[in-house]
């Protein structure tokens, strides 16, 4: 597992369309709920005869942000940009300037083994460039990997690949709603998707996959208002954390809340975390019962799970 909180942080991660030009207002005004990641997205949201203008609508407002940062204190979330094309990622750091500081790294969306090499050598050049790390967070949301057949050479592949630059990969993150796309399905503010079993098993073999090395990050929740939409928000997120997803896409304002707080940990596990870390080891028994006495606590059982715990309890805080 990461043993890094950085890798823990980004938390619920809001998409937002580059050319959407009150962001940079909305940042220096702390609009939003803390903490809180922000995606710049030149991929799905942008029509395509609008790339262009939406890279400058972008360069203007992280160009702004960073001027006035230097004149005031706010919040500054980690921002990423999605890219859609390879060629963007050395381009805008150079258009950026000296904004390329808020740069926290890449999205790449459709991540897929055979354009995975040219994103990867695209990171390592800026990294060795600005002499800092700049991450990347590919997205497996490939339609290859509906066919069984070839899925696990797929993510085993994709896995091989990404090793070079694994310390740089922020997390892994999976495109629900590009999977549920096609086959047709949308659930309802009352349905999670992961009970829909043929985009669930591909959530299992991504965490299978990649689980053990990397954070991977849940899906978007398509609802923000409206009869049920927190509630089911918060019921997927209970799936989310119990598949080993940590994080989540948000695409409004109104779901920052709910992330940051079913992100909190139980007080009851931080307790047990804690006892299992300080474990005593002049004790002949490597079993006890929890604090409170209702579960066992067992070093060689839970120990990665505590240090995760302690992790996210670094990260998100403690619910008392």
């Amino acid at each position: 597992m990461k043993d890094n909180k950085i890798y823990y942080s980004v938390g619920a991660l809001l998409y937002c369309p580059a050319n959407n030009e009150s962001i940079s207002r909305s940042i220096i005004s702390e609009r939003f709920d803390q903490p809180y990641s922000l995606a710049l997205c030149l991929e799905d949201t942008i029509n395509d005869n609008f790339v262009a203008e939406a890279e400058q609508t972008m360069i203007r407002s992280l160009k702004k942000v960073y001027e006035r940062s230097k004149e005031i204190e706010f919040f500054m979330p980690k921002i990423f940009i999605r890219v859609r094309a390879n060629e963007q990622i050395k381009r805008l750091m150079t258009e950026l300037g000296d904004a390329q500081n808020l740069i926290t790294g890449f999205i790449i969306p459709k991540f897929v083994p055979d354009t995975a090499d040219q994103y990867i050598d695209s990171i390592i050049a800026i990294n060795k460039k600005y002499g800092r790390d700049i991450y990347m967070m590919p997205i497996l949301e490939s339609p290859t990997m509906i066919d069984i057949r070839n899925r696990y050479d797929i993510l085993y592949s994709i896995k091989d690949k990404l090793k070079r630059i694994e310390p740089l990969v922020l997390n892994i993150r999976v495109g629900g709603n590009d999977l549920c796309k096609l086959f047709g399905f949308r659930r309802h503010c009352d349905e999670s998707i992961h009970d829909i079993k043929p985009v669930s098993s591909i959530f299992s073999d991504i965490v299978t996959v990649f689980g053990l090395d990397y954070v991977i990050s849940g899906p978007v929740w398509e609802y923000f208002n409206g009869y049920n939409w927190e509630a089911g928000m918060e019921n997927e997120i209970v799936g989310d954390q119990l598949c080993g997803f940590i994080g989540k896409t948000v695409i409004h304002p109104n779901q920052i809340e709910v992330v940051n707080r079913l992100y909190k940990v139980n007080k009851k596990d931080i307790e047990d975390a804690h006892s299992i870390i300080n474990w005593s080891f002049n004790s002949a028994s490597l079993v006890a019962g929890s604090q409170g006495n209702e579960r066992m606590n067992e070093y060689k059982t839970h120990c990665v799970w505590a240090e995760k715990t302690k992790l996210l309890a670094d990260v998100f805080g403690i619910n008392f």
